[in-house]
C-alpha cells in the first residue's frame, strides 16, 4: 500500500496490548481469529459499470507507448549506436532520453493506473539493474497514486459487507493511502456493548463518539480491477514477446515468464483472503519478538475485496526526523530491519516482498518505561518496533532454493569463489558453456576487494577500482555469461528495497557484520556442517591424494604421455602465438606457392622461346 498523505504531521495513539474484538489478547498485541469470516448482511450491491477496457483503447495505449520505446531503442541505442560518427552522441543523451522516456511512462501510469503503476513502482525499486534517470523519474509512483471516488470504494465496501452502519461508528470519506490496486480508510468499529451491537444501527450519539470504538482502517480494492488487471496484463504479454526478438535479451532472460512471475503475484495480491492468511502467519512468526508489530487482522469484517485491520499509523521508516524526536536511534532501525529480513529469507523461507516505506513504520514501544531514570541527556537507544502492513504480496522460498541461498551465504562467510560460483550456477545466474573457472576467479578478486566495508563505500566505489577489475576480467564482461533467474524477481526486488532502506537509515553500518552471523549460525547448524564439511573435504582431498599423484606422473613421464598444463594467462599467451605461428606457416606456404607458380611461368616462357629461335 501506498505512503500514507503527508499533508499533516502524524499523530498517534501509543499501541497496547489489548484484547480484539473477536479473540483474547496474545503477546504483543494480537488476537486469536475466527477460523472463517462471518457471512455478510444481505445486499442489494449498487453495480460498478463493468467496462470493456479493450474496447475504450486501453489495451492500444499500452502496445502504442511500448511500441514507440522499442522502436526508439532500435534506432538510436541499436542502429546508431553501431555507426563511429554518432556512437558518442548516442552515448551521451542516453540519460536524457531514458529520463524522457521514464518521466513519459510516468504521466501514462498516473493516468491510467492499475498494472502500469504498479510495474512503475517495482522498475523503480530495481536500482541495482536499472539507470538512476529511470529509477528517481518513476519514484513518485509510490506516493502519487489518484485516490478512487468515495462514492464508489463505499459502494464496494457495502457490496461486501452490506449495511456500514451495522459494523463502523464511522469511516472517513479522504484515503488515508492510495495505491494501484486499492485503498485504505481510517475507521471505527462499533462498540462491543451498549448502543451499536452487532444488527443494531447506531445512534447519533454513538457516532459522535465514534472514537470510543476501536480503531481500524479498512483497505479495499479498487471497482473493476480485476478487468483492468487483466486487461493490462494481456498487452504486456504482447510486449514481452517484442523484447524476446533482441538476441541479447533473448540469451539472458526469459522475458515472457518473468511476465508470467509478475502477473501471478499481482493475481495474489488481489485475493484478499490470501492476504489475510499471510498477515495470520507473519503475526505467528513474530508473536514473541521484541522488535516487529503485526497489527491484527479481524476476520469476522473481511471479505473478498475488502479488510479490515488494526490501525497502526505511525512514522514512516524512513523519517529519520520522527525517530530521533523519540530517542530512537536510526542505526538500531537498520540493524533491526537487515536482521529481520536475514531472518525471513534465510530461515523462514517466507518474507514480505514488498518493503516500500509506506509499509513499513517505526514505533516507540509504550511497554517499555521511557526515559530511563538518571540516563543521561539527550536520551537515545529508545525501545522500538518495526510495524508490518499489506502482506498481499509475499514471496516463498522454495527448499532447494533455500538450500542454494544457505550455501551462497556460508560461501561468502568463508570467502569461498568456487563454491559461490556453484551455488549461483544451481539457482540459474549463468549461461549454458559459461566459464566457471573463470567466474570463480572474479568472484575472489571481488570478495577480497569489497569485505568489511559498509554501505556508503559499497554504494560508491572508486572508479580507478572498477577500471582495474575490469580490466581483469573483461573477457567476461565481453561474453557476459549471466542471466535473470525466473524465481529471483521478488526475492531481488525486496532485497534491493531494504538495501535501499537501510543506507537512508545509516550509511555506515557494516552488512558483512550480519553476513558472517548468520552464516556462522548455518555453519554451526547440522545442513551448515554438512555443507562446510563439503567444502573442507574439497580443500583437503588434493593434498590426501598427492602421493598417488606423485605416482602417476612418474608413470606417465616414463611412458612419454606426461602433457604439462600451466596458468590460464599463459595459455592464452600460448594460444595467440600458436595462432600467429599458424597464421606465419600459412603465409610463407602461400608466398612459396606464389614462387613456385612464377618459376614455373617463368620457365615456361623460357622453353617457349627456345622453340621458337629453332
Amino acid at each position: 500500500m501506498a505512503a500514507a498523505q503527508d499533508n499533516a504531521p502524524i499523530e498517534y495513539e501509543e499501541i497496547e496490548p489489548k484484547s480484539h474484538l473477536n479473540g483474547a489478547s496474545q503477546p504483543n498485541g494480537r488476537a486469536t481469529l475466527p477460523d472463517s469470516p462471518s457471512e455478510p448482511e444481505p445486499q442489494t450491491p449498487q453495480p460498478e459499470h463493468n467496462q470493456n477496457f479493450r474496447s475504450d483503447g486501453r489495451f492500444r495505449r499500452i502496445l502504442y507507448f511500448f511500441a514507440r520505446v522499442i522502436l526508439h531503442l532500435i534506432i538510436w541505442d541499436i542502429v546508431g549506436g553501431r555507426v563511429p560518427l554518432l556512437k558518442m552522441a548516442v552515448r551521451q543523451s542516453r540519460p536524457r532520453r531514458f529520463r524522457r522516456w521514464s518521466h513519459r511512462f510516468r504521466e501514462l501510469a498516473l493516468n491510467m493506473g492499475g498494472v502500469m503503476i504498479k510495474l512503475g513502482q517495482f522498475l523503480s525499486a530495481r536500482v541495482d539493474v536499472l539507470p538512476p534517470e529511470i529509477t528517481e523519474e518513476l519514484l513518485g509512483l509510490q506516493d502519487e497514486v489518484t485516490p478512487e471516488e468515495t462514492w464508489r470504494i463505499m459502494s464496494v465496501i457495502q457490496a461486501e459487507l452490506g449495511d456500514t452502519h451495522l459494523r463502523f461508528a464511522d469511516i472517513e470519506a479522504q484515503p488515508l493511502a492510495a495505491a494501484s490496486l486499492g485503498q485504505t480508510h481510517r475507521a471505527w468499529l462499533l462498540p462491543e456493548n451498549g448502543e451499536g451491537e452487532r444488527g443494531t444501527a447506531p445512534s447519533t450519539s454513538a457516532t459522535q463518539s465514534r472514537r470510543s470504538g476501536q480503531a481500524v482502517v479498512i483497505k479495499v480494492q479498487r471497482p473493476n480491477i480485476a478487468t483492468i488487471v487483466e486487461t493490462d496484463l494481456a498487452a504486456l504479454r504482447i510486449v514481452a514477446r517484442w523484447t524476446m526478438r533482441y538476441r541479447p535479451i533473448a540469451r539472458r532472460a526469459d522475458v515472457p515468464a518473468l511476465m508470467e512471475e509478475f502477473a501471478k503475484t499481482l493475481w495474489e495480491e488481489l485475493d484478499y483472503r490470501a492476504e489475510v492468511e499471510n498477515a495470520e502467519r507473519f503475526a505467528e512468526m513474530y508473536a514473541n519478538d521484541q522488535r516487529v508489530y503485526i497489527p491484527a487482522i479481524y476476520r469476522q469484517h473481511c471479505a473478498e475485496r475488502v479488510i479490515v485491520m488494526e490501525n497502526v499509523e505511525a512514522p514512516k521508516i524512513t523519517d529519520i526526523a520522527a525517530m530521533e524526536a523519540k530517542g530512537i536511534d536510526p542505526g538500531e532501525v537498520a540493524e533491526a530491519l537487515l536482521d529481520v529480513y536475514f531472518d525471513q529469507v534465510f530461515r523462514e523461507g517466507f518474507f514480505h516482498a514488498d518493503p516500500h516505506p509506506g509499509n513499513l513504520f517505526v514505533r516507540p514501544r509504550p511497554d517499555i518505561p521511557w526515559p530511563p531514570e538518571d540516563a543521561p541527556m539527550p536520551f537515545t537507544g529508545r525501545p522500538f518496533w518495526i510495524i508490518f502492513v499489506d502482506f498481499g504480496m509475499v514471496g516463498r522460498v522454495p527448499t532447494l532454493m533455500g538450500d542454494n541461498l544457505r550455501q551462497l551465504l556460508i560461501s561468502v562467510t568463508q570467502r569461498d569463489g568456487r563454491k559461490l560460483t556453484e551455488a549461483y550456477q544451481n539457482l540459474g545466474f549463468f549461461l549454458p558453456g559459461a566459464d566457471l573457472v573463470r567466474i570463480a576467479e572474479a568472484q575472489d578478486a571481488v570478495l577480497d576487494r569489497i569485505w568489511g566495508r559498509n554501505l556508503l563505500d559499497l554504494a560508491s566505489p572508486d572508479p580507478a577500482e572498477i577500471e582495474e577489475l575490469g580490466q581483469e576480467f573483461r573477457d567476461l564482461l565481453f561474453d557476459f555469461p549471466f542471466q535473470i533467474p525466473q524465481d529471483f524477481i521478488y526475492l531481488g526486488r525486496a532485497l534491493g528495497i531494504v538495501s535501499g532502506l537501510v543506507s537512508q537509515l545509516d550509511e555506515q553500518i557494516n552488512p558483512w557484520y550480519f553476513i558472517e552471523k548468520y552464516g556462522e549460525s548455518l555453519i554451526s547448524s547440522r545442513e551448515g556442517q554438512r555443507l562446510g564439511l563439503e567444502t573442507a573435504w574439497q580443500l583437503i582431498r588434493p593434498y590426501l591424494s598427492t602421493p598417488a599423484q606423485v605416482q602417476r606422473l612418474l608413470t606417465l613421464a616414463e611412458n612419454g604421455r606426461l602433457r604439462v598444463q600451466t596458468d590460464r594467462d599463459t595459455l592464452r599467451q600460448y594460444e595467440r602465438i600458436e595462432k600467429k605461428i599458424g597464421q606465419l606457416g600459412w603465409s610463407i606456404l602461400g608466398a612459396a606457392g606464389m614462387l613456385s607458380g612464377t618459376l614455373l611461368y617463368l620457365n615456361r616462357k623460357g622453353t617457349e622461346k627456345g622453340e621458337r629461335d629453332k
